[in-house]
């Protein structure tokens, strides 16, 4: 039950029909996996811990830089050389302190990964490597997690969904072939910081969204924005029936091996 206090925080969300006060206690008894606390990861923590996630997972091996603070906004100079996970968890104490926070300081290899996300209810993929998204992928089509990916470069960015729990949901693999170029990093190629701002704002609305059952979220679409002239595109995406994560071959396979 919300506390008088709580029924004050969240009041404007309360108010809207589609949360009402279940949708509130949903959030509040939720638990989402952040990888990444950067550019993307920074508006992903601090919104879902306005919002109320009861509980936020915080995963990255990265600290604090000062190149990072032109668009790393859970982040500020007197913390340059802190790790972002600690960073993030005090950026987001003073936005919400009732929110629980476990940060992560590591590279998780996949089986840890594994486990990890087994344990969340969403993962939100805010990293800039494609081996890196290769493997969160993985690991929620076999664990069922809701998934919510975003990527932001130069002055381009999108968003997609994609939700092993619906049967129509095509996975990051449908989308992208692993080898595809890792050299797309905002350190190699730059970035425009109020980009990261918008797809990582978009990233924290999908996750309410899933995590509540409010509206119609991106799964089987992908949302792209053109920065320069604003334009923003929405494509459909199919599922690859041939795909060795998310066909139905390789969802029962996966299956047995978490029965086992």
């Amino acid at each position: 039950m919300l506390n008088d206090e709580q029924l004050l925080r969240y009041s404007r969300q309360i108010m809207l029909p589609d949360v009402d006060i279940n949708g509130q206690e949903t959030w509040l008894n939720s638990t989402v996996l952040i990888i990444g606390l950067g550019g993307l990861g920074s508006p992903v923590a601090m919104y879902l811990a306005a919002a109320g996630v009861g509980e936020l997972v915080l995963l990255d091996d990265d600290e604090v830089e000062l190149s990072n603070l032109q668009r790393q906004i859970a982040h500020n100079h007197k913390r340059i050389g802190q790790a972002k996970v600690d960073s993030a968890r005090n950026t987001i104490a003073s936005l919400n302190p009732d929110i629980r926070v476990r940060s992560i300081y590591d590279r998780l290899d996949e089986d840890a990964l594994q486990r990890l996300i087994a344990t969340v209810d969403l993962v939100v993929d805010c990293t800039d490597n494609f081996t890196t998204r290769f493997a969160i992928n993985r690991a929620c089509f076999r664990h069922k997690k809701p998934l919510v990916s975003g990527a932001a470069i130069r002055m381009e960015g999108q968003v997609a969904v994609y939700d092993p729990l619906k049967q129509e949901s095509p996975c990051y693999q449908c989308l992208y072939k692993e080898g595809s170029d890792e050299a797309l990093t905002c350190s190699e190629s730059g970035v425009l910081s109020p980009l990261v701002g918008i797809i990582g704002s978009i990233q924290a609305m999908e996750a309410l969204k899933v995590l509540a059952s409010v509206g119609d979220s991106l799964v089987g679409r992908l949302m792209l924005l053109d920065a320069k002239t604003m334009d923003w595109r929405t494509l459909k995406l199919r599922k690859d029936p041939h795909c060795s994560v998310c066909s139905p071959d390789a969802m029962a396979a996966h299956q047995v091996s978490n029965d086992e």
